[in-house]
């Protein structure tokens, strides 16, 4: 079964890079981990896959961030993979972890975004790489969250907001979405 998602990551690789070719740069490094021993394992210190969440209100209008205890910075929900090669899922489990929201949808099978950032070193812990790999999860009829042990805090931002964001990784997503919601309204 790994050796299928891992087949099913490389597409959904592909189709990215198709989509944003801009994002050309990133390419190697991301294909170059999956053809890797164990990229899914936060134990791979010189590289590992993680998975994220751009989670949209109902409404398309807002998105939920994370104020991350351990980084102290405002983030997307999201978290190490611990093995499943099914970025998809880690997504949509990490953000139901990290905010309690019930009935929880990810949109499709394509990613949204994808980001390489350093992660610095705490504790025992040597400073590596995340591939962060995020898809669109959307807050269907529920909203109300509950801050959890790894958030100092969270909340809904306008996405509008959050596209003038200092965070260019933030940013960057914020103005996808804009984009890909103009496109939709033109439909």
């Amino acid at each position: 079964m790994p050796d299928i998602l891992r087949a099913r990551l490389a597409a959904q690789l592909d189709d990215y890079f198709r989509r944003w070719p801009a994002e050309q740069a990133d390419r190697a490094g991301f294909c170059e981990l999956l053809g890797q021993a164990d990229p899914f394992v936060r134990a791979r210190l010189e590289g590992h896959f993680t998975g994220s969440a751009w989670l949209v209100s109902a409404d398309g209008q807002r998105t939920l961030l994370t104020h991350h205890c351990k980084l102290d910075r405002w983030l997307q929900p999201g978290g190490h993979a611990d093995g499943d090669p099914d970025l998809a899922r880690v997504a949509l489990t990490e953000a139901l972890e990290e905010s309690g929201i019930v009935g929880l949808r990810v949109d499709g099978q394509a990613i949204f975004d994808l980001d390489r950032h350093w992660i610095p070193a705490r504790g025992d812990v040597p400073g590596h790489w995340h591939f962060d790999v995020r898809y669109v999860v959307h807050a269907m009829d529920r909203e109300d969250y509950v801050v959890g042990e790894e958030s100092h805090d969270l909340a809904w931002r306008p996405v509008g907001e959050v596209a003038q964001a200092q965070d260019r990784s933030l940013r960057r997503m914020a103005r996808k979405w804009l984009k890909r919601q103009a496109i939709t309204a033109v439909d």
